[in-house]
């Protein structure tokens, strides 16, 4: 009992948080499912859905699937791919006197995702485990032509939004205690994105809840510190609330 309250005052507390002018808050809800192939391989599928806006804007959607190997007892290989449908954010450029120049709303776009990394972990007597995840991502967005309105010639145009693809580097320090059959597995953890410098900082907490063998259940509370990140990729620093569900056949 003792481990539950920890974690639900470190949750309770992180949901009190107050939100400065350049943050918002958002919601993430996600589902998935894992077969068991054999004692080395697992695949699975996954579901998620993400808000901003201090919860009053769709983020996006995401679907997708994966693989996972067992390499030894402490290092294990995953890889998979990533369907994002995504809300973009409006844009207003402006002119060198200051005065707008365009603007373009805000709209729903596809992205494609794959990624691959190795996870390593190792796990103390007193069940203190401590793992440390390197992921490669890439993700590619398809052109697209989208709305703008000219402020000169007060109409809107057409504006076409060139394909992009950017690599990642994802490293994630993090530290759970993780009690064989136990009903919590609290954890709290800091990854750090990279492509040719650090873009933002995802710092986690929370608990997985064993409801069975089967089926268990996850909150968390994150807050994403962005940092040197492209304009084009523009988002406030966030504090997300989470809930999972993960279901094992």
């Amino acid at each position: 009992m003792r481990t539950s309250k920890i974690i639900a005052t470190v949750l309770l507390a992180a949901m009190c948080l107050p939100l400065s002018a350049q943050s918002e808050a958002g919601l993430i809800v996600g589902a998935e499912a894992e077969k068991k192939v054999n004692k080395k391989l697992s695949i699975g599928i996954e579901a998620e859905m993400r808000t901003r806006n201090n919860l009053k804007t769709m983020d996006r959607w995401k679907f997708g699937i994966g693989a996972e190997y067992k390499l030894t007892s402490w290092l294990k290989a995953n890889a998979g791919y990533n369907l994002l449908n995504q809300n973009f954010r409006e844009d207003i450029d402006l002119k060198t006197s200051g005065a707008y120049n365009h603007w373009r709303p805000s709209y729903w776009g596809i992205k494609h995702r794959v990624y691959a990394s190795l996870t390593g972990s190792y796990k103390f007597n007193n069940n203190i485990k401590l793992s440390l995840r390197e992921r490669w991502q890439y993700t590619y967005r398809p052109e697209k032509t989208v709305d703008r309105w000219d402020f000169d010639d007060e109409a809107w145009e057409d504006k076409v939004r060139t394909a992009k693809g950017k690599n990642q580097l994802r490293s994630r320090f993090e530290i759970s205690y993780d009690k064989k059959r136990g009903l919590l597995t609290p954890y709290a953890s800091m990854e750090l994105y990279n492509s040719w410098g650090i873009e933002k900082i995802r710092y986690t907490v929370g608990t997985d809840i064993r409801l069975s063998k089967q089926h268990s259940v996850g909150l968390f509370y994150r807050f994403q510190d962005m940092k040197n990140v492209d304009a084009d990729d523009y988002d406030p620093n966030m504090h997300y609330i989470g809930l999972g569900y993960k279901f094992k056949f």
